[in-house]
């Protein structure tokens, strides 16, 4: 049962549907203590995680050979999961899922399968069928990641018209509109050969958009004209210090900016670091300011909740939390951390 001085959050994993593979997690918002409250089965690899507006249905991909997204109901009190079914999304690997803000549509990116799916959304929050699928073609700069395209994320606006889908393997992020549940292509934005752009995380003010693209573990910053559906690149910077020397191992991988809007947050794989950029609320441009050890190997993917970052550390399998300090932003390790296998996504609760 959650504490008064608990927020909760999901975590997804690469377990097997035999394993709890979608943890609840508790966090003490007080001391950075966690704890595991429950699990849900029935799930292969659910790696990638998403909560509706209200936080009343959980949507999680399974990350197979023949991709499938689950929709889950959220009970109101325990927060324990109920399955409303499944749809197979007809690519190799999904990665990621969204909702639209209007709550009508789910996105879904298939890395293996370089598409995008949309699925609009019953009133209880199940699956519909497939209203439309986007298949992208193409190779990019590097053999060995960019053979073929591999849809990473598809994030929407904050009007729900269209959503934004990160390509790695084309580089370049193409922006789709939504119109009758159909995506229809708007414009194709590219970003440098190899780059292998991965997530993209909004400013709270809508003017400003931050890439992390995982191949040259870099930050692209953009201007953001949501009216017109356009993206102006203003600003490319390391996700790594200046003094480390890449090696094939790096990759960045995730990226969040901070509800106040004046810090950046990335994870960097190989570095096992978590960076932090201040963000100019004048430009939307960013200047480095920190990195910290991750506390595990792999930072796939991490979350700001309740004042404090938790890192979730794949293949040393460990949730890492760490306190915001409300000044600076800097990261300042709570000495504590949650035994997990293969974590992979949290996804916090609404308060």
């Amino acid at each position: 049962m959650k504490q008064p001085n608990e927020v909760l959050f999901y975590i997804g994993t690469y377990n097997g549907k035999e394993d709890e593979a979608i943890l609840l997690g508790a966090l003490n918002k007080d001391t950075g203590e966690m704890r595991v409250l429950d699990g849900t089965r029935g799930i292969e690899a659910p790696s990638y995680l998403a909560l509706n507006g209200p936080g009343s249905v959980l949507y999680a991909v399974s990350e197979q050979d023949e991709g499938e997204i689950h929709a889950f109901a959220v009970d109101a009190g325990s927060k324990a999961l109920q399955p409303l079914g499944a749809r197979l999304t007809d690519g190799g690997a999904p990665c990621y899922v969204s909702v639209s803000p209007l709550g009508d549509y789910l996105f879904v990116a298939n890395y293996m399968g370089g598409n995008v799916n949309a699925f609009p959304l019953l009133p209880d929050g199940a699956l519909g069928e497939m209203s439309s699928q986007i298949r992208h073609e193409g190779t990019g700069f590097r053999e060995d990641r960019q053979e073929a395209p591999h849809t990473h994320s598809v994030l929407p606006d904050s009007s729900g018209s269209r959503v934004l889908v990160c390509d790695l393997g084309l580089d370049q992020v193409i922006i789709y509109r939504v119109e009758d549940g159909k995506l229809v292509t708007h414009r194709e934005v590219s970003l440098p050969p190899g780059s292998g752009p991965r997530h993209l995380a909004a400013h709270p003010s809508g003017q400003w958009l931050y890439l992390i693209n995982e191949l040259n573990s870099t930050v692209t910053v953009f201007a953001n004209d949501e009216q017109q559906g356009d993206l102006r690149i203003l600003q490319t910077v390391s996700s790594l210090p200046d003094n480390y020397a890449a090696g094939s191992d790096d990759t960045a991988a995730d990226i969040h900016v901070s509800p106040c809007g004046r810090f950046l947050y990335v994870s960097n794989r190989g570095h096992d670091s978590i960076g932090l950029f201040h963000i100019d609320t004048e430009s939307g441009r960013i200047e480095p300011a920190d990195w910290v050890i991750s506390g595990g190997r792999t930072p796939r993917n991490f979350a700001i909740i309740g004042g404090m970052l938790l890192a979730a550390n794949q293949n040393s399998g460990n949730v890492v939390s760490f306190r915001i300090d409300g000044e600076s932003g800097r990261l300042i390790p709570t000495g504590n951390e949650l035994a997990v296998n293969t974590p992979v996504c949290l996804v916090p609760l609404p308060l």
